[in-house]
């Protein structure tokens, strides 16, 4: 397989309103709060199963019912169309 084009955060954020630039590298964040600690650990179950399927795993931590989550391709050394696919995934599944 290919290693996947790099866009770069600036790009990717033109596309994702509610993401913002880690500071320091080439990726893109976001912090999502939740009901309590089982609402988040489901949404979390959720996001895996998808980001398996996709072969595209964020990096995130999780504390009570807040979930922080950070997008990067490491292979490409930064942000490319698997962190906006996997970060639009993530939207829908808030909303």
């Amino acid at each position: 397989m290919a290693t996947p084009q790099r866009i770069g955060a600036e790009a990717a954020l033109a596309q994702l309103p509610l993401w913002w630039a880690v500071q320091g590298r080439d990726a893109i964040s976001r912090s999502l709060k939740f009901k309590d600690f089982a609402e988040a650990f489901a949404f979390m179950t959720r996001i895996a199963a998808v980001a398996e399927a996709m072969d595209h795993h964020p990096e995130w931590s999780n504390v009570y019912n807040r979930i922080e989550i950070v997008l990067t391709t490491h292979e490409a050394g930064g942000v490319t169309a698997r962190d906006v696919a996997l970060a639009r995934a993530i939207d829908e599944a808030v909303s």
